[in-house]
């Protein structure tokens, strides 16, 4: 199983998977389908469209997001070039992504050893998945990736069919996105709380353009015309779709918006009628799931997604931190301690001391040396027993 945290993910990734020509898509149609199904294009990933089931328990939506956008990366790259090498599709995704971020000289990198490319587009992706939240923004926000990677996808398209990027192609879409989105939202008749959510999650997704400076106009002077592939047509209606969603019936105002974009952009009324089901059915079913349908208050969700990582890291560092703390005779009498009485100030102390030591003896565990870390020392205190075997209880009953 890969571990997309874990440096090497992206060889593992392509060595479990044994994709082959049987296994790519046929066309860019059925493409955009499976991809849709997954969640990708909603910026809510439920599943991996993938030879090999993979299994995500304990996976943080980062990582998911991660293996999500290398896999569509993948498969758009198979139908574009109509062939399957790993090696030369890592190789162009790191060349594509070098020119929609320009590194620049840097004398550092002529004097450090030279990172593979599959390393090199790992850094990429981890980059790539996140928002352009400031760190702290992060910690409270409710958006925890990137909702619009599938732009990244369309670019690598344009990159694969023109040899580069358009020019001002990154800047043309969001902004075309974000005035959809927007204007399908005047169109729409039943206001709700999710409309203001959604415009945060795409301004927490855009980078490169400003948000505060995207004019709002009329569908005809929108210029969609520059949007020449199926590919960019489905994900422009489809994000007109998202914005129009709510839990009962789609009024008629709403239907006409839609079919009126379709016409611009030259798409059958078949495919308005296919996204109005599809969004449908996937937001009714994930609705629980979806950040951004469940907005709470930013203190508690930064207790919850804290406790969350937190718990995850212990999960991931099982084996080794039982180990450890077996070792140290001491805190296993004060965590024996602590299951039937609560601990003086002094005994607190020694116990937050010594997991300290012992977090700095497993690399996973480091967030806990971390300025700010020791306020998280609870939460890992507070899992510890369930870490431990059966017999700990009695541990004090055994000397």
């Amino acid at each position: 199983m890969i571990n997309p945290s874990a440096s090497g993910w992206i060889d593992k990734f392509f060595v479990e998977q044994k994709f082959s020509n049987k296994t790519t898509y046929s066309n860019m149609d059925t493409f955009y389908q499976k991809v849709r199904n997954t969640g990708f294009i909603y910026g809510h990933i439920i599943s991996f469209d993938t030879v090999n089931a993979i299994p995500t328990k304990g996976w943080f939506k980062e990582e998911i997001s991660k293996v999500a956008l290398l896999n569509t990366l993948y498969g758009v790259y198979c139908l574009e070039n109509n062939e399957i090498s790993s090696a030369n599709f890592i190789k162009q995704a790191v060349s594509f992504y070098n020119e929609m971020n320009p590194q620049g000289f840097n004398l550092f990198k002529k004097i450090l050893p030279k990172n593979s490319d599959a390393l090199s587009l790992e850094k990429i992706i981890d980059e790539r998945v996140q928002t352009n939240d400031s760190i702290i923004s992060k910690n409270f926000s409710h958006l925890v990736t990137n909702a619009l990677l599938f732009i990244d996808v369309l670019a690598f398209r344009q990159y694969l069919t023109h040899g580069s990027i358009p020019e001002k192609y990154l800047k043309k879409i969001e902004e075309t996105i974000v005035n959809i989105v927007t204007i399908a939202l005047k169109v729409k008749s039943k206001k709700s709380q999710y409309d203001d959510l959604l415009i945060k999650l795409f301004e927490a997704s855009i980078r490169y353009s400003k948000f505060s400076k995207i004019t709002v106009q009329s569908l005809e002077t929108l210029q969609l015309d520059y949007f020449t592939t199926d590919l960019e047509k489905y994900y422009l209606l489809d994000m007109a779709g998202m914005a129009l969603w709510n839990d009962e019936k789609i009024e008629n105002e709403e239907i006409y918006f839609l079919h009126s974009l379709s016409q611009i952009l030259s798409l059958p009324d078949a495919f308005v009628d296919e996204s109005i089901k599809c969004t449908h059915d996937f937001i009714t079913e994930h609705k629980k799931e979806i950040p951004y349908f469940n907005y709470s208050n930013p203190v508690k969700h930064f207790y919850d997604q804290t406790t969350q990582t937190v718990v995850t890291i212990i999960s991931r560092n099982k084996n080794r931190l039982i180990k450890e703390i077996i070792q140290s005779k001491e805190l296993m009498v004060l965590l024996t301690y602590s299951t039937i009485r609560d601990l003086d100030e002094k005994e607190k102390k020694k116990v937050k001391k010594q997991l300290l030591e012992i977090c700095k003896t497993v690399p996973s565990l480091a967030i806990f040396l971390l300025p700010g870390g020791s306020l998280l020392l609870p939460i890992l205190i507070k899992f510890i027993p369930q870490l431990l075997p059966s017999a700990f209880n009695e541990n004090l009953e055994d000397q």
